[in-house]
């Protein structure tokens, strides 16, 4: 063998072990060395796409050295379904060990649902929450586009197979339809809360209408349980968790950012370009109409 070969074989042979041990250090079985740790979860964003905050709860939670987790929280909200798998897969969390929620600048409708799966919640007073209820938009550019000379055709195997486009306006019974279904949502919402918060439901209903609150008025409501920043809650899942301190190791998993806007410019950027398509519709998905019928938390 070369001298060449030799050295691309020890290069090879270092970079599988690198591998190796770092795959060791993170994974459940980080354990082994005895440190007792918890974890940090920051949820930010729209909610759209959760199959990797999904995939890291599962991690936390089968991780023997993570004692309990922090869930920071700095979203507005975002779509029904994929919230709803984010809320069942943290409640699996908290079964198996306490979930503290520290709340950002904004953890409203989606943001506030997820928060609802936790033992404890951590509010800044000036944190923007609530928003509980259900949104459904839609454009009607019907005048607009007669004034273009632009006119639609449509087949469709079912009266309602149209529903929601932009080339006319809802009918009566369309309406009515999709306000059955957006209450239908609602409840949804309002059970998973009033359970996870173990709230009366006659208590709080009153409050479910979609307002925003500040967190001191969550706190006077019962939405949330204490004031303070990220700290407080780090020192609360340590209490819970039956430690003196909070623990020097905590293990907080770091989203991998793929996107062409996220390398050329920085994430910062990425966010707020992310933002603007989400606004506009353009979800990845499908069509802006897609989007509107789905975008409800």
């Amino acid at each position: 063998m070369s001298r060449g070969m030799k050295v691309f074989a020890v290069v090879i042979g270092l970079s599988i072990l690198s591998a190796f041990l770092m795959g060791l250090l993170s994974r459940s079985s980080s354990g082994i060395f005895g440190k007792e740790a918890l974890g940090l979860l920051k949820i930010e964003g729209i909610i759209v796409d959760v199959d990797w905050y999904m995939e890291q709860v599962k991690s936390l939670r089968e991780n023997q050295s993570v004692r309990a987790v922090v869930l920071r929280i700095n979203s507005p909200g975002g779509a029904v379904a994929p919230t709803q798998e984010l809320y069942d897969e943290l409640l699996k969390l908290r079964e198996d060990k306490p979930l503290v929620v520290s709340m950002g600048t904004v953890a409203a409708s989606g943001g506030y649902y997820l928060s609802s799966a936790a033992d404890w919640i951590v509010s800044n007073p000036g944190t923007l929450t609530g928003s509980i209820g259900v949104i459904m938009e839609f454009t009607n550019l019907e005048e607009m586009f007669g004034k273009l000379g632009i006119k639609s055709e449509t087949i469709k195997s079912g009266e309602y197979k149209d529903m929601g486009s932009p080339f006319r306006e809802l009918t009566a019974n369309e309406r009515n339809l999709l306000t059955d279904m957006v209450m239908d949502i609602r409840e949804q919402f309002v059970e998973a809360v009033v359970e996870g918060r173990q709230l009366k439901y006659e208590d709080v209903d009153p409050y479910f209408d979609g307002r925003v609150f500040s967190g001191r008025q969550a706190l006077e409501i019962g939405l949330v349980d204490e004031l303070g920043n990220i700290n407080v809650a780090l020192e609360k899942a340590a209490e819970l968790a039956g430690l003196p301190r909070v623990p020097s190791q905590i293990i907080q998993p770091e989203k991998r950012e793929r996107g062409l806007f996220s390398i050329l410019f920085g994430r910062s950027f990425s966010d707020r370009v992310n933002a603007v398509i989400e606004r506009l519709g353009g979800n990845g998905y499908g069509s802006a109409r897609e989007f509107q019928l789905w975008r409800a938390f």
